[in-house]
């Protein structure tokens, strides 16, 4: 059972897990010593100590307490709540026999694991570099073949044309055999180079990281065995001082026992391992295929019929397209966003243009720094003319005012957007009105269904309506003819007030956090619910402030809200 050959392609995982054993030791170093501040307080303190290093249940931290040593500290704070009483001795031996003990044992640890894991990386980036040289040598061959291929062909055609000069054949064919030198050292140098990656590769994967790993495993093995040791000591200190608490004390002790390194180091492989197996030799590929026709004295009579090799080069190529076509095809989905984030939420749409508002707010105080950087320059200028012609900064001071001039006019339009989605700006309608309210009011959480002037598609963003003033018209008759009723709407169930809500426009009533009150009418997809409080007074009040139970016998009620 070894790292080496069993997590060989578990090098991250291996330096998460070491470094986590190493947070172990750490807190268990802590967890000793503040028992030596409890010790003073007794049985309570030392409780509270004991539940505070307690692993949160269903959280990954309870599933890193597998492993046996971490069971055993489990253990050692389940038999502390059994103390009742300590004392000074039971502090000082603590501090000197453990505490300091495992500190000097940590800094060692740390410049150990450092130490592997540099080499580690070492390795890393030594086998990179072989396989950056082989792809570069790989890339090379397959261009010198292409370019042979190519003058090879070249050279065919200029031979076959019966209107070509001799020279320029012989030129030609010149030509083709300096390329096909060209290709054949490529491919030797390809060779070459791939014996030597796959000798390193080999060595990497079964001399270099066993090793490593290796090393590894005994510095992790040694910190159990150590976290184990330190445990007995801890329950010594305390059976020297305090028999009456010596069953408690077994259980410590049988718990450190029960630690076994190789156990620990078998569920790291169970967690980490793989299955794969490591990489075997790169086979050579062939890149002379197409130069099946040797350039000779013979060739210069081959006719000019024959057909080219069909061949594909940079088939890769092809494949690597994906990324951006699937970028492409997201950025069309998204679409692009309206100026004044019109298509979010209102409160979506109101913290944009905050922050809107304040990123410009920043550009023009930052350009109003550099407009008084650059007006004290020039002053400078003007009382020290040799170091500088003030008339060459009047061309920068104009451009950074109208830089000024255009960030203001850009802010005032996202606060005139920003006003009216706060309700600072007239409302259009009745309905308008009520949703100021909502904004208005002096503890606002988050309503869902306020969507003003606006409807939700399908997929959960907000469009503009055609008509708004179709819209301002039809809100404000159905409103008007809510409340022209003669007779009173019957209660269809009733409501809890979730939130105090002061109903400061027309049509709306003021509610009280607790109160209970009768629902009319249900919300219509307005975000408004209109509910009764007595004969007199009714009204609507935001959805999203009340909890509304609908009566099942009720006409048009048909679920629980």
């Amino acid at each position: 059972m070894s790292w080496g050959t069993e997590l060989w392609d578990q090098f991250d995982n291996l330096e998460k897990h070491t470094q986590w054993g190493i947070d172990i030791l750490e807190k268990y170093i802590k967890f000793v010593k503040e028992r030596t501040e409890i010790e003073l307080s007794y049985a309570k303190q030392l409780r509270n100590l004991s539940k505070k290093y307690q692993p949160k249940k269903n959280s990954k931290e309870e599933e890193e307490y597998k492993y046996t040593s971490c069971k055993a500290f489990i253990s050692t704070l389940n038999e502390m709540n059994d103390y009742a009483g300590q004392h000074e001795v039971i502090s000082e031996n603590m501090a000197s026999q453990i505490i300091v003990d495992l500190a000097r044992y940590v800094q060692e640890l740390k410049q150990e694991r450092k130490s592997n894991f540099h080499d580690g990386r070492k390795a890393q980036q030594h086998i990179e570099t072989c396989w950056k040289q082989l792809e570069s040598s790989k890339r090379r061959f397959e261009r010198d073949c292409k370019e042979a291929d190519r003058a090879q062909q070249y050279f065919e055609k200029m031979d076959a044309d019966i209107n070509v000069t001799k020279a320029d054949v012989e030129k030609a064919r010149q030509q083709a055999q300096i390329r096909h030198q060209m290709a054949e050292d490529s491919k030797a140098d390809y060779s070459s180079i791939l014996q030597k990656f796959n000798h390193e590769q080999h060595e990497y994967y079964h001399t270099h990281i066993p090793n490593i790993f290796q090393k590894i495993q005994e510095m992790e093995e040694r910190r159990i065995v150590r976290i184990g040791e330190s445990m007995k000591t801890y329950a010594e200190v305390d059976r020297q001082v305090i028999p009456i608490i010596g069953k408690c004390l077994d259980g410590i002790v049988k718990a450190a026992e029960s630690i076994d390194q190789k156990n620990d180091s078998q569920l790291v492989i169970e967690a980490y391992k793989s299955g794969f197996e490591p990489p075997g030799d790169i086979e050579f590929e062939d890149y002379t295929q197409p130069m099946k026709r040797t350039v000779s004295d013979n060739s210069l009579s081959n006719s000019r019929g024959e057909g080219k090799p069909d061949l594909k080069f940079g088939g890769k190529s092809k494949g690597k397209l994906w990324p951006f076509i699937k970028k492409n095809k997201l950025s069309l989905k998204l679409g692009a966003t309206p100026e004044d984030f019109s298509n979010l939420p209102p409160e979506q749409r109101r913290k944009k243009l905050q922050q809107k508002v304040d990123e410009l707010n920043k550009e023009i105080q930052k350009e109003m720094d550099q407009r008084d950087a650059i007006t004290k320059m020039k002053d400078v200028y003007l009382k020290n003319p040799q170091m500088g012609d003030p008339a060459s900064l009047d061309h920068k001071l104009a451009e950074v005012s109208q830089n000024i001039e255009k960030l203001r006019l850009e802010t005032q339009k996202f606060e005139a957007w920003l006003a009216e989605v706060e309700g600072r700006l007239p409302a259009r309608s009745e309905q308008a009105r009520r949703q100021s309210g909502l904004y208005d009011s002096q503890n606002p959480p988050t309503v869902n269904n306020c969507a003003q002037d606006r409807e939700s598609s399908p997929d959960g963003s907000y469009t503009e309506e055609q008509s708004q003033e179709s819209e301002v018209k039809v809100l404000a008759t159905d409103f008007d003819d809510e409340f022209d009723d003669e007779e009173p709407l019957p209660a269809i169930g009733t409501c809890k007030a979730l939130y105090t809500f002061e109903g400061q426009n027309e049509g709306t009533i003021s509610v009280i956090e607790g109160e209970t009150l009768y629902v009319i009418e249900e919300d219509k997809g307005d975000g408004w619910t209109r509910i009764r409080r007595n004969e007199d007074e009714e009204g609507y009040v935001p959805t999203s402030y009340v909890e509304v139970c609908l009566d099942k016998n009720a006409k048009g009620a048909k679920t629980y809200i």
